[in-house]
């Protein structure tokens, strides 16, 4: 039985986890804190810290593990990726690539400034740099996840205030200004196999009105992509995986819209971390998620054979959220989980929420057909 160590425990490692048993893999869990529901959902865990490249090709070494992989982190991949090359184990993508992904200023610089759907951006090192961009636009961490320290700025107050906030949360200590996209917003899930792009869906990414690019819900089919732009998103996609080096595997982008032309937001070769795989099988009959680890396993892609000639219906995948620090409550959202196709918790009712983006944090989320 080959053997498969998943780098987190959070919840979107969780599905990864219970995906790769139910095809019968044996599963390893590393993380820093046994903190997450993944942990106790391995066959095997272990409290390593996932950025600790020596101690996990240790512990890949130690347990005969043939394949090290992680869901829906940007932080995970690069040390995946790393540990793959350097033990000749699969995997799709470079460090190289995995790392120019994981830091916006190196993907938005990759990309370059000519290419069709990036937006204008400026990195900044420290609050005495002058800004070149015109309000309003985003500032954000260079190189975090998860929503941590973004902000729509609208003036030089906002910018010296949220300047620092969002330095904390950079590794590198950058951060960067991007030209603020005014329209709506976009997920795409995408997949490719040697170098062609087979499966491309968008939805759309509502947020919470009171918090900048913090998600609500997911939305199939998307509404806000018209028709005729199809074809110039798809284009998009394919251009920056060329350029990103992503020729096999998942691909993932959060797009934005001004006037029907999409803009790249975030482009990375992993899958979400938002449990858009368990959606996007309903409505499109592929499951991204076993597709995923059968290609990197076995080199099997058949589950593309199972995409739907049609899309007959809608769905919608909608989180609940709740400020951190305070006591997980299910309750106002009991008739719509009861009601639903699929539902998770992330925490049990009255258990104290751990701050992620430090706003509006997610609690759990549930799926239903419109």
């Amino acid at each position: 039985m080959k053997k498969v160590l998943v780098l987190g425990v959070a919840s979107v490692q969780l599905d990864a986890i219970l995906e790769l048993k139910k095809m019968g893999y044996e599963t390893y869990a590393c993380a820093m804190a046994k903190d997450g529901p993944g942990a106790d959902a391995a066959d095997h865990f272990d409290e390593i810290n996932i950025l600790d490249k020596p101690a996990i090709i240790q512990h890949i070494k130690n347990n005969n593990i043939s394949l090290v992989y992680s869901v829906g982190s940007d932080l995970a991949m690069p040390v995946a990726s790393f540990i793959s090359e350097e033990l000749s184990m699969p995997h799709f993508v470079s460090e190289e690539t995995a790392r120019i992904c994981n830091n916006k200023d190196l993907m938005r610089k990759t990309l370059g400034n000519d290419f069709t759907g990036n937006v204008k951006f400026q990195v900044i090192e420290d609050e005495n740099q002058e800004v070149k961009l015109n309000f309003p636009f985003i500032l954000k961490p260079a190189d975090s996840q998860g929503q941590r320290g973004v902000k729509l700025v609208t003036n030089s107050n906002e910018y010296l205030e949220n300047y620092k906030i969002a330095k904390e949360y950079s590794r590198s200590g950058l951060v960067i200004l991007e030209q603020y996209i005014s329209g709506p917003e976009l997920s795409v899930n995408g997949y490719m196999v040697d170098g062609e792009l087979k499966y491309l869906i968008a939805s759309d990414r509502e947020t919470w009105s009171n918090y900048t690019g913090l998600i609500h819900k997911h939305i199939v089919p998307t509404t806000n992509l018209v028709p005729k732009m199809t074809e110039v998103l798809q284009g998009i996609i394919e251009s920056a995986c060329e350029k990103l080096n992503i020729v096999n595997g998942p691909v993932y982008a959060q797009i934005k819209l001004e006037e029907e032309m999409p803009y790249i937001i975030e482009i990375t070769p992993r899958l979400d971390g938002c449990h858009m795989w368990n959606l996007l099988q309903y409505y499109t009959g592929v499951n991204l998620l076993k597709l995923t680890f059968e290609h990197l396993l076995n080199n099997d892609i058949s589950e593309l054979e199972n995409h739907y000639s049609e899309y007959k219906n809608g769905y919608v995948l909608e989180f609940i959220c709740q400020e951190p620090n305070t006591l997980a409550d299910y309750t106002s959202h009991a008739k719509e989980i009861d009601e639903s196709l699929e539902s998770f918790n992330y925490y049990k009712p009255g258990d104290r929420i751990r701050p992620v983006n430090g706003k509006f944090d997610k609690i759990g989320y549930f799926i239903y057909q419109t």
